[in-house]
């Protein structure tokens, strides 16, 4: 059975260099070419493997991040160096693009999120006398899901399949068997419950084909929106834990 999905949480292909240049903490001005591209194509692959639908923005991206690596990566000859230093000197570097494209969509980022915060804050004013509102902000953070983003889920994927791949062995007999997202959602809750509401995210893989594992995560994915679990997170590149709330 093949399962297609869209997500909001992917916001376009610079919100995804965006958290690449956060995490690796570079410099947005000196972008490492090499190494953004190297990841930015390890999470599209990791998308395709789980048979989310990827966009033909992120391709596209993908094919940039690829031209602007192999331009920098042209040999100079000396003799153009030397005669032509000047001209050199006021060429525009291949990155300056994307550079100019990710400070703009970073400065319109952080404007929407502080009109976010100042939507939220709006919305806290009442033109009424003072009530106690105190149950509902509880039931809200109960219900709120944290740190977790999509990316840090792809990344532990990442991590779940290189594992499977190492540990796999070189001749076997698979048998396949289709589970419904449903069905996995219920065994997932089902297997939190039964060790007090709390699990590793890799455990819930430990077991079970390929088909298996990309149905557990799209599981994980539909029970975090219906905010029937909550994904933390420490640290970048920490395990995740899956916690149980409250129905």
């Amino acid at each position: 059975m093949q399962y297609s999905v869209k997500l909001d949480g992917f916001e376009g292909p610079l919100d995804l260099l965006l958290h690449l240049i956060q995490t690796y903490e570079v410099d947005i001005y000196d972008i490492p070419v090499a190494i953004i591209t190297e990841q930015y194509l390890q999470y599209i692959h990791t998308m395709k493997e789980l048979k989310l639908d990827v966009a033909s923005e992120y391709l596209v991206m993908a094919a940039t991040l690829l031209a602007i690596k192999s331009k920098m990566l042209l040999p100079k000859h000396e003799e153009e160096l030397f005669d032509h230093q000047m001209e050199l000197e006021m060429e525009e570097d291949p990155r300056d693009e994307l550079v100019r494209r990710l400070v703009e969509y970073r400065k319109y980022k952080h404007a929407a999120d502080e009109l976010k915060e100042r939507e939220s804050a709006r919305s806290l004013i009442y033109t009424r006398q003072p009530a106690d509102l105190s149950p509902f902000e509880k039931e809200e953070k109960e219900k709120q899901v944290t740190n977790v983003t999509l990316y840090d889920m792809l990344q532990a994927m990442q991590r779940v399949f290189q594992e499977k791949v190492a540990r796999a062995p070189k001749q076997t007999t698979i048998e396949r068997q289709e589970i419904p997202i449903e069905t996995r959602m219920e065994q997932i809750k089902n297997s939190l419950l039964s060790v007090g509401g709390r699990k590793k995210f890799t455990e819930l893989f430990e077991k079970g084909t390929k088909e298996h594992v990309v149905v557990t995560f799209l599981a994980i994915l539909e029970l975090m929106k219906v905010k029937s679990i909550n994904c933390e997170q420490k640290d970048h590149f920490s395990e995740i834990y899956i916690t149980m709330l409250e129905e």
